[in-house]
Formats: C-alpha cells, sequence, structure tokens
C-alpha cells in the first residue's frame, strides 16, 4: 500500500511506469481525440434521417414543463426545452445533447481507467469500445434519457471507486448528487445505486459504507428526487399502469436468459466482448482488482433483477465500468506476456467490428443504401417489440420517417375548413407522435396545437376545444361512428418506410353523440399502453 497525501492507504494498484510520450499522444489525448470524433459523427449524421418517435413526444413535452410525465421522468423534457431555447429547432440542435453524451462517455471510461493505474493502450481501448458500442452508437443518435444514463450509473460507479481508494467519505455527497440527478432522467438508477451499494457489503470495502456521509448522500439523492416523487403520489403512479399495461398487451418480445445475454454481446459489439468480460472476470479474480470486487457483483445483481423484469438495453449502462476494468487488465496481460504485436491489432479489430456495425446502429446510411448493405452483412437491428414496420427498414430507423408528411397532409385539410369551422376544430392525436408531429412541424404549416389520449398527451388535457369539430388521427371508422354524428374520411396517410401504425385514414368527426363536451369524456379517453 502506499500512502495518500492525506495519510490514509491507498488500495488502487500502482500503475506501472508508462514510457514517455508527448503531450498530444498521452493517454488522455487519445480519449479526447475519440470523444471528439465521436461527437463529430454523429452531429455529421444528425439530419441523415428525420425525428425519431421518441423525440417528437419528448419536444412536446418541453412545452409543458413539469417535475414528471406519465412515462418519465422530467430531465429529457427540460433537455429538449432548452436546446430550443438556445439553439432552436435544427436538428444539430436537437441532437446536440446527445452526442455531447455520448463523447462525454468517452471522456468519463478514459477517467474511470486511470483511476483503476491504466496507460495509455488501456485508456486508447476502452474509450475506442464504448465511443464505438452499437448501442450507445444507438442512443446517442437521438433525443432521449438514454444518451444521459451511461454517464450517470459510470458516474456513480467511479465516485465509489473513489471512496475506496481515498476513504474519503465526503464523497458520498457527490454520489447522492448524481444518483438524485440519474433519478430524474430515468427511474432505472435506483436499480443501479442499490447494486453498487449491495455490492459493497458483499465485499470486505463494506467499511466504506459505515459513516454517516453516506446516510448524507442518500438523503441529497433523496431530495433532489422529491419533487418528481410528489408528481408520482399526486398522479397516482401512472408509469406502474403504463408496465401493467404493456406487459398485458405484450408489446415487447419477450427474450430468454441466454437469448437477453446474447444480445449483450451483439449491443456492446462482439469482437470488444473480450473486454468488457476480462473486467467482471478481473473484479472476482485478480488480486490487484479485489478492492474494487463490488463493481461485478453490481453488475451481477443488475443483471440478475433485469433477467427477472426488463428490457434487454436496460442494462447498458452497466457496461463503462466493465470496460474500464477489463482495459486495465488486457494492457497488464499484454505487457506481462511482452506480445506488443497485440495492441495495434486488437485495437484495429474492436475498430473494424465496431464500423462494420455503426450503420445498423445509427443514421449513416441512405435508406436504400441501408438495405443493400444489411442485406450484403447479413445482420440488422434486433426486433424488441410486437410492432410491424411498412418497409424494410427496422423500428429505430422506421420511427423517423413520415412524420413531416403526416402534418402536411392534416395541414391541408386543416386549412380547407371554412374560418368559423377552423377555428373551433381540435386535431386529436391516437399517439404521441402523431401528436408531437402537429406539435413540431405544424406552427410553420398554420396548424394548432394538437390534443390527443396517449401518455402525456391526455395528462395535458382537450385545452379549449369541445370536440364538436375533431380531425382524427391513428383511429378507425367503426369507433368513431359510434361517439360522432358525422365521419368523413378527408385523406391518407402513410410513408413507405415509417411504421405500420402510422398507415391511416384521416377522419374529420362532427356532432358528438354521446357527450356534450370533451372535458365531460376526457377522464375515459385515457390511453397508458
Amino acid at each position: 500500500m502506499e500512502a495518500t497525501l492525506s495519510g490514509l492507504p491507498r488500495t488502487a494498484p500502482a500503475p506501472a511506469a508508462p514510457r514517455a510520450h508527448g503531450r498530444y499522444a498521452s493517454g488522455p489525448a487519445i480519449v479526447a481525440y475519440i470523444a471528439v470524433l465521436k461527437a463529430a459523427i454523429h452531429l455529421a449524421t444528425a439530419g441523415v434521417y428525420g425525428l425519431f418517435i421518441d423525440e417528437l413526444y419528448f419536444l412536446a413535452a418541453g412545452e409543458h414543463l413539469s417535475w414528471g410525465y406519465v412515462d418519465f421522468p422530467p430531465l429529457t423534457a427540460f433537455q429538449a426545452w432548452l436546446t430550443r431555447a438556445l439553439f432552436g429547432d435544427s436538428m444539430f440542435s436537437i441532437r446536440l445533447f446527445p452526442a455531447l453524451a455520448g463523447a462525454g462517455l468517452v471522456l468519463l471510461t478514459g477517467a474511470f481507467v486511470r483511476a483503476l493505474g491504466g496507460g495509455r493502450f488501456a485508456q486508447g481501448l476502452a474509450a475506442l469500445a464504448v465511443a464505438l458500442a452499437p448501442i450507445y452508437l444507438a442512443v446517442d443518435s437521438y433525443l432521449s434519457m438514454n444518451s444521459i444514463e451511461p454517464l450517470l450509473w459510470t458516474g456513480c460507479a467511479l465516485i465509489v471507486v473513489w471512496i475506496i481508494q481515498t476513504r474519503r467519505s465526503k464523497l458520498w455527497i457527490a454520489f447522492g448528487v448524481v444518483a438524485g440527478i440519474g433519478m430524474l432522467n430515468k427511474h432505472t438508477m435506483l436499480l443501479f445505486a442499490f447494486a453498487l451499494i449491495a455490492g459493497l457489503v458483499l465485499t470486505r470495502e463494506r467499511r466504506v459504507l459505515a459513516t454517516g456521509w453516506l446516510v448524507a448522500g442518500g438523503a441529497v439523492a433523496f431530495l433532489i428526487f422529491l419533487p418528481n416523487l410528489v408528481w408520482m403520489i399526486r398522479n397516482h403512479f401512472p408509469h406502474v399502469e403504463l408496465l401493467a399495461n404493456i406487459r398485458r398487451n405484450q408489446r415487447d418480445i419477450p427474450f430468454e436468459p441466454f437469448a437477453f445475454i446474447g444480445l449483450q454481446l451483439l449491443l456492446l459489439n462482439p469482437l470488444a466482448a473480450p473486454i468488457w468480460v476480462a473486467g467482471l472476470a478481473r473484479s472476482f479474480f485478480s488480486r490487484d482488482a479485489k478492492p474494487y470486487r463490488a463493481l461485478g457483483w453490481a453488475y451481477l445483481i443488475a443483471l440478475a433483477v433485469l433477467l427477472v423484469r426488463g428490457r434487454f438495453y436496460y442494462l447498458a449502462p452497466a457496461y463503462p465500468m466493465l470496460f474500464a476494468q477489463g482495459a486495465v487488465g488486457i494492457e497488464r496481460w499484454v505487457g506481462r506476456m511482452g506480445w506488443t504485436w497485440f495492441k495495434p491489432a486488437y485495437a484495429a479489430a474492436v475498430l473494424f467490428s465496431g464500423a462494420l456495425i455503426a450503420p445498423t446502429a445509427m443514421p449513416i446510411l441512405s435508406p436504400d443504401a441501408y438495405i443493400r448493405y444489411t442485406n450484403a452483412v447479413g445482420f440488422g437491428q434486433p426486433k424488441f417489440e410486437n410492432r410491424r414496420t411498412a418497409g424494410a427498414m427496422p423500428q429505430l430507423f422506421a420511427d423517423r420517417f413520415g412524420w413531416p408528411e403526416m402534418a402536411q397532409t392534416v395541414a391541408r385539410v386543416y386549412n380547407a375548413l371554412p374560418p368559423q369551422e377552423r377555428a373551433k376544430t381540435g386535431i386529436f392525436a391516437n399517439d404521441y407522435g402523431q401528436g408531437g408531429a402537429i406539435d413540431f412541424y405544424g406552427p410553420k404549416l398554420g396548424l394548432p396545437k394538437a390534443i390527443g389520449n396517449h401518455l402525456g398527451y391526455w395528462s395535458w388535457g382537450p385545452r379549449q376545444y369541445t370536440g364538436d369539430s375533431l380531425i382524427i388521427l391513428g383511429d378507425n371508422r367503426e369507433t368513431l361512428e359510434r361517439e360522432f354524428e358525422q365521419v368523413q374520411a378527408v385523406a391518407q396517410v402513410g410513408h413507405p418506410l415509417s411504421m405500420e401504425k402510422e398507415h391511416f385514414t384521416v377522419f374529420l368527426c362532427r356532432g358528438p353523440k354521446l357527450w356534450k363536451s370533451l372535458q365531460e369524456v376526457w377522464p375515459r379517453l385515457r390511453k397508458f399502453e
């Protein structure tokens, strides 16, 4: 053991004396180059496809700032509001924060490697693996909570490493701040924070928990999260209802444990799998890494929970800490073996396989080129929901097509109405993508903001509309004829590359039969699914 400046023991393994490298060829410099390149690629491809369905919803939520929403905490809506307030409505603006989050994750991974005693090769290898992991390429290409989440999980894990190394118990306050922000981003932060604490309990480093600063950190996290918790209580925990409906409707494709784990290999780049697998193994079997065994336990605990109930990509934020640990182990193993050739060879293999998979994970190629490419390489995106696409594009890409065209079609219908009727006619959307498209593209087309029954749109209410005249999207004639005196098909919507659900007839409906106003009937229109 070596002593820190504070006189407390330091348990981190002392790194081997590195070879002298210039400032611009050091480990941090290489990590920075990779981070900048990653951000540049995401921003350069920001406009290749259109806005993703969830982005349209988050942008609409940014116009209704609140401490909570039916299906997500408030941070993503705040991101949407902030980026538009600062930079406008361009695709560059909307995708800026996700691109910066991806670059930030690369930088944080490099810092994690350095904290574990890794040298230049380990820093570069871990950074490269994280930068090119297909799951991060995907989530960093559009606005959502999923681009921020890995930063927050990795930040919490790194703070735990610092606490173990320095015994500075006050760092639990920093842990609480990051975990609290994580809860405002996505509630799965609670799972990882629990897994980290449980991992510490299962190792000799449990002694870092025996401090009042841990309680203080927990209190800080709770206070940051409290406004969202109060919102959920006041709104009767709508997310719980949503999850129950999703399970009942079997929207998500279930994966057996072996398939779930197999998808982890695919999502993190198969040729990079030896890095994070080595990191997991090193957590349990390496003497140097013994102080950080809690990280391995945290991963296994989170995996066990998500195998029981959770989407296969929910575990993705846990991998940067394993990449960091594994890269350090590989660097030291290669050093002992004297295989200097292995470093560039393996880095090149990770780079090649990441680049090979990249067009299937993020919008790089045109639709025609994407189809030709996936036919040539023989693989594409995994299917994870029981939803059908209209064309050959996979769901994560198909959900980016057809929205401007839909808004233009609705605008032609709306603007053709007599002025007196137009003033009282609402546009009713049956899913948040339809509503988000009207809200985002509609103002330039002369459209009012949409109303709808799906998730957050239901909670925002019917605005000033009575329901005497409605343009209705995504519904069927049989249902509407039970509700209205007049039901007129006025247009067809459908892009050849979009999701099948977004191919529908636009109806103009007048004269409600069973109710006097939308305000009266609104509670029964709720659709949480």
